[in-house]
């Protein structure tokens, strides 16, 4: 366990901790990636508590995140961004004591690469989700009942319609044959039930 009682290993684990922590967050799946989050973060825990910590160096990386997000939200500013990697990399160097006050006790370099990394991830991440927030689905998933599309597989119990300009999962009570003409009857989700629309006498 001597391993974890080194700053720079206590500092990597926290930084691979809050990023697991992250990606769990923005994209959840298996549970796997939250246990693994928290396992590394616990590990990580321990490893600060045996650490002198300087206050100072925590308080400007909390204070780092505020330009961060201000560089997110002011339409990508990289002087809020700049401030914000710098508060990131200092805070991160400093957050342990050194033999000496003015000694960082983590490795500049290991903070500088740390810093980059993981802001960058977490630049990337938010800002997708940001994007997402913006984006106005085609459809009016509530008047979507009615609308009028065509088979493009044999649908039963599943089966594929082209409705608009998407393709949607689909199923019905009977076998709808492909090119078929389909009406939506109900929606659970993104699946759609839909029935055959009998061909007109010629």
């Amino acid at each position: 366990m001597e391993i974890f009682l080194d700053p720079n290993v206590a500092y990597l684990l926290l930084v691979v901790g809050i990023v697991m922590a992250i990606m769990a967050l923005f994209a959840p799946g298996t549970g796997v990636l939250e246990v693994g989050a928290l396992f590394v973060l616990f590990l990580a825990g321990w490893a600060i508590s045996q650490q002198p910590i300087n206050l100072w160096a925590l308080a400007v990386l909390i204070l780092g995140v505020i330009p961060f997000f201000l560089a997110l939200r002011k339409s990508r500013n990289l002087v809020f961004l700049a401030i914000a990697l710098g508060a990131f990399v200092i805070g991160s160097a400093y957050l342990f004591q050194g033999a000496s006050w003015w000694q960082p006790g983590v490795n500049p370099l290991l903070a500088i690469i740390a810093s980059i990394l993981a802001s960058g991830y977490l630049w990337i991440a938010t800002t997708k989700v940001l994007e997402t927030e913006k984006l106005r689905p085609r459809h009016d998933l509530a008047r979507i009942i009615g609308d009028i599309g065509e088979a493009k597989t044999d649908i039963y119990n599943e089966g594929s319609v082209q409705l608009n300009s998407e393709l949607w999962s689909a199923r019905s009570t009977v076998t709808i044959p492909s090119g078929s003409k389909v009406r939506v009857v109900k929606r659970e989700g993104f699946i759609l039930e839909v029935e055959l629309i009998p061909p007109k006498n010629q």
